[in-house]
């Protein structure tokens, strides 16, 4: 009964400190507000719905790092990953949705936020809709497309994901071929390799490796996740509240996020990844049609399948 009743203690002082420590990390989010005046949205189904963007955000890289993983580019201040995360409402199921930064979307009427003028409705790429009208125009063209609820926003910029990899001690990743990208300075032998938030930053980013382009990098994205849940998953760094704070910290440096995303959702999260594996979470991205459509003065945009897309999201 001692032996239990320490027991006892020890788990709730865990807990205690782990929502005391999350609790505290909160006020340190930087907040936006994606759901402004937003209306005629999609209802909402089971479970949570996060739409989670990585931008190419840099600002707080050093010189150093930028010149090691090139990265001296100037930012186009757009989405470079887009991905939906479906969280099912018992907690024991993750779903990633991929959806292509060059998908054809139409943004609705807007003010541009950089140069305040009015837009009428008009056909772009889907990672410009962030550039145009930031996180609110975002959600609403994402609503739109996939008639999916989104019930939270995070965005994650160079910065916030490198420092989370190192947090983690470094993610493993086995490539079954080599992988060279001279854009990103990526270089990996065929094998498996631990990578720190940089090499990981450089493996994520790259598109240049082969004739897939974005779609390949898209797949690399998705085991990248895997292995990075792998990673939280068996390092004990969910059950440890010193290791949960050190990685949230990390993260919440340097993120964005709804006023609805924070200690409460972080807890409800790391409680639901305790049994995870990469095996209690599927990726797709969405399905594509054969042919693409042009547009004048965007470019080529990849069309989404209207039947199959449509199955997916309803699912």
């Amino acid at each position: 009964m001692r032996m239990a009743t320490t027991f006892s203690v020890l788990v709730l002082g865990a807990g205690g400190i782990g929502h005391a420590v999350v609790t505290s990390l909160d006020t340190g989010i930087d907040r936006v507000d994606p759901f402004k005046d937003m209306k005629n949205r999609p209802g909402a189904g089971h479970g949570m719905n996060l739409l989670l963007v990585g931008t190419d955000g840099r600002d707080k890289i050093t010189k150093a790092e930028k010149a090691k993983y090139k990265l001296g580019g100037a930012p186009c201040h757009c989405t470079d990953t887009i991905m939906l995360v479906h969280l099912s409402e018992d907690g024991k199921r993750a779903s990633v949705v991929s959806l292509p930064r060059d998908s054809y979307a139409e943004l609705p009427a807007h003010v541009d936020q950089t140069t305040g003028q009015h837009h009428k409705p008009h056909p772009v790429k889907l990672n410009a809709a962030y550039a145009e009208g930031g996180p609110n125009l975002t959600v609403r063209t994402v609503e739109h497309m996939t008639g999916v609820k989104i019930s939270h926003y995070l965005e994650v910029d160079f910065t916030s994901f490198m420092k989370t990899v190192d947090a983690l001690g470094g993610v493993q990743i086995c490539t079954p071929r080599p992988l060279k990208d001279s854009y990103t300075g990526l270089n990996l032998t065929a094998g498996t390799h631990k990578l720190d938030g940089g090499q990981a930053l450089q493996y994520v980013r790259a598109r240049h490796v082969d004739a897939t382009s974005d779609l390949g990098r898209m797949q690399r994205q998705q085991r990248f996740i895997a292995a990075l849940i792998n990673q939280a998953t068996s390092s004990g760094v969910l059950l440890n509240p010193v290791k949960f704070r050190a990685v949230t910290s990390a993260m919440l440096s340097s993120v964005r996020a709804d006023a609805g995303f924070g200690a409460q959702q972080l807890l409800a999260l790391n409680e639901a990844m305790h049994g995870f594996s990469p095996s209690s979470s599927e990726f797709t991205s969405v399905p594509l049609s054969g042919s693409g459509i042009a547009i004048k003065g965007v470019g080529s945009t990849l069309k989404w399948d209207p039947v199959k897309s449509k199955k997916l999201f309803q699912a």
